[in-house]
């Protein structure tokens, strides 16, 4: 009985450190987007679904070369800065974050 009262408690509290964001699903539906703190879930009914970082990201792709107008070759280096501004609906546009730049 002991055991069950800690996993309730376990899966009802929820702590989320500062600079992220968890999603939580009811039921497979779209909750709450929670920020930095302490949360109160319902437990066996609601989910975590994504825990999103939300400070800015950085990809680099390798470089590439370019023929400028007067035919000249020239190796371009590229980085994408990005960062999450809305938690609720960064995980329903793409799976994965990065997956979309680095193709």
């Amino acid at each position: 009985m002991a055991v069950l009262v800690i996993v309730v408690i376990f899966r009802a509290v929820r702590i989320v450190k500062q600079s992220t964001a968890i999603i939580v699903e009811r039921l497979g539906r779209f909750q709450a987007a929670h920020g930095a703190g302490m949360h109160f879930l319902v437990p066996f009914i609601d989910r975590v679904r994504n825990i999103m970082d939300l400070r800015e990201q950085v990809v680099s792709f390798p470089p590439q070369p370019v023929i400028t107008s007067d035919n000249l070759v020239v190796s371009i280096d590229s980085v994408v800065y990005y960062q999450i501004t809305d938690p609720m609906r960064a995980p329903t546009r793409s799976p994965t974050t990065c997956r979309p730049l680095s193709s």
